[in-house]
């Protein structure tokens, strides 16, 4: 019994009614304020890599949305690389830019949920010189709860070109893979350091794709 104002006695609540003890308030707590971060994945490396397919198949393992970067393109770019003729730094400006604010739409509003600590979306971009992504980068300046990465699909030249060769219908032709390699300039010591991960993509489309996942997981569970 406990007393409350005028002397009247109210019967002490059961154990049931109790609130939270120590320790589930602790994990309550915990749970609140554990750190919730959208991702934006963002799949890079030059024509015939296999950007495309090994992203739609990330985003299908995670269940997250998806974003083509060539459908982002404009016409006269696209008309431009049909005809063999490698874009400028000025061409890429706004595709970069319209690419990174797309995906940060797509972005699920940021919750703290035990139930579901990560979300996110994953994006396909050549993303050839470092400028161009610290273009896609600004997003996570944008927004704090936003980490963005990077997962360079590395390939040798030869066997990007024998991919490309046996492409049907693309507007990409095997000679732009010449201009984008001379463009490329890979992720050094530091990028990789701090948002790039490499993948090599020698070997066959299904090993890579479960190496991708499994790389990305890896990160994710190292931001629990």
């Amino acid at each position: 019994m406990f007393a409350i104002n005028g002397g009247h006695s109210l019967p002490t609540p059961p154990p049931s009614m109790d609130f939270a003890t120590p320790s589930s308030a602790k994990q309550i707590n915990s749970a609140l304020d554990s750190p919730h971060h959208r991702h934006m994945w963002i799949i890079t490396g030059p024509a015939g890599c296999g950007k495309s397919t090994i992203a739609q198949y990330l985003a299908k393992e995670l269940s997250l949305p998806y974003i083509e970067g060539d459908d982002y393109h404009s016409e006269s770019n696209k008309e431009k690389m049909a005809s063999n003729t490698p874009l400028t730094d000025n061409d890429r400006w706004d595709w970069l830019i319209g690419l990174r604010e797309a995906a940060a739409s797509r972005l699920t509003p940021s919750r703290k949920s035990a139930m579901k600590p990560h979300d996110g979306v994953v994006v396909t971009c050549s993303a050839l010189k470092r400028k161009y992504r610290d273009v896609m980068r600004i997003a996570a300046y944008n927004d704090h709860s936003t980490l963005v990465h990077f997962i360079y699909l590395r390939l040798d030249e030869d066997t990007l070109m024998q991919r490309i060769s046996a492409r049907q219908g693309h507007y990409m032709k095997s000679t732009m893979v010449r201009s984008q390699m001379a463009a490329l300039e890979e992720p050094d010591i530091q990028e990789q350091g701090r948002d790039v991960l490499e993948v090599d993509c020698g070997a066959s489309l299904t090993e890579v794709q479960k190496k991708v996942v499994r790389t990305v997981r890896e990160a994710l569970a190292e931001d629990v």
